[in-house]
């Protein structure tokens, strides 16, 4: 059985094979000589490096999300979801998407700067901005950042619509802007829950806030006035569905009136680094877990395609969204669709070097 690395979500920091970059493998014998030289290896640290972006909008004309435009403040979570879909953009950095991604961190302090220069260009067309679509715009190093903060401040005053999508009860420290915008209909939350059980969300999303805490914070969120969704993203076979009328019933408890789900999706590395985390956490079940994947990714570990990906098939996939579907009815909620205002967009103030952008 593999080694557990405590406090992480990968269990490994291989790095990728698709762009033939340079790896290497340590066996137990050399491990163990270093460790008599040296002792034991020092605690893996995070790390953050801060990057002069060029640009902060990033486009796209996917069929299957309900947006073409969005924002990353950071690269790489600390929140080291081991099923997160983005870790294989590490990749294109030479890092691995295992242990790097969540530990090698990149922060771009003129994202609000650029965001600014580019909703004052001449012909801008205004549609809703997804934040959290990469990364968590709430992850940890957001506290002494802030770099989220100072874009939604930009889209406040331009009167830009955002969606963000989360799993952090961090966003509450934006509440006094999300209370505001929410009353310009500028604003919606996505705040993902993907288990009641704190130890299971300890493996699964080791630097994530525990469940309770997301709870709660879709609950002051509706306090506030501002649209919330639950999503239970992603569903993860024997592992998290069990827990999908329990959510349900606590989300409408609090009066939450929109929630979704998406399955678990396994692009390049993060199938690896999936099968490893279940070798090391549920090496009983693991056959079970890929055999349930698999039957609903038409014999593979991901379906990459458009639609079919989020939209997985087979009996496994029918008794999820028949489940899914029942909780809802009983919790008395929909899949809203939050309508925010794009027509009192205004061009935001620009001075100095900026307008050369």
């Amino acid at each position: 059985m593999p080694e557990r690395i405590h406090g992480r979500g990968a269990q490994s920091g291989a790095t990728s094979t698709r762009f033939d970059l340079p790896s290497r493998a340590v066996d137990g014998d050399w491990r163990d000589y270093l460790a008599s030289l040296d002792g034991p290896p020092v605690k893996l640290r995070t790390t953050v490096t801060e990057e002069r972006a060029r640009s902060i909008l990033s486009f796209n004309q996917s069929p299957d999300v309900p947006f073409d435009r969005s924002v990353n403040a950071y690269r790489g979570c600390e929140h080291g979801c081991i099923y997160c879909f983005a870790r294989p953009t590490h990749a294109y950095h030479d890092l691995s998407p295992g242990l790097d991604f969540e530990t090698k961190l990149f922060a771009k302090p003129n994202a609000a700067a650029l965001l600014r220069a580019t909703l004052a260009k001449k012909g801008y067309q205004p549609r809703p901005i997804a934040m959290g679509t990469n990364t968590d715009p709430y992850q940890p190093i957001e506290r002494s950042y802030r770099i989220t903060r100072q874009l939604l401040e930009v889209c406040l005053e331009a009167r830009h619509p955002v969606t963000i999508t989360t799993k952090s009860d961090r966003v509450l420290m934006d509440a006094d802007l999300l209370a505001e915008m929410a009353q310009e209909k500028l604003v919606a939350v996505a705040i993902s829950v993907t288990t009641l059980d704190r130890m299971l969300s300890a493996k699964l999303e080791p630097r994530c806030a525990a469940p309770a805490k997301r709870l709660s914070a879709l609950g002051k969120l509706v306090e506030l006035g501002v649209p919330v969704h639950c999503s239970l993203s992603p569903i993860i076979p024997a592992i998290t569905d069990e827990f999908i009328e329990g959510i349900i019933a606590r989300v409408g408890e609090l009066g939450v009136k929109s929630a979704g789900w998406i399955p678990l999706r396994l692009p390049h590395e993060v199938a690896p680094l999936f099968r490893e985390w279940l070798a090391v956490h549920y090496p009983e079940r693991a056959g079970k877990v890929m055999g349930i994947v698999r039957e609903m990714r038409g014999g593979r570990d991901n379906d990459p395609n458009f639609h079919s990906r989020m939209n997985p098939q087979g009996v496994w996939a029918d008794l999820i969204r028949a489940r899914f579907k029942l909780a809802c009815k009983r919790a008395g909620i929909g899949k809203a669709r939050f309508e925010l205002d794009c027509s009192r967009f205004r061009a935001p103030e620009v001075s100095g070097q900026l307008r050369l952008i």
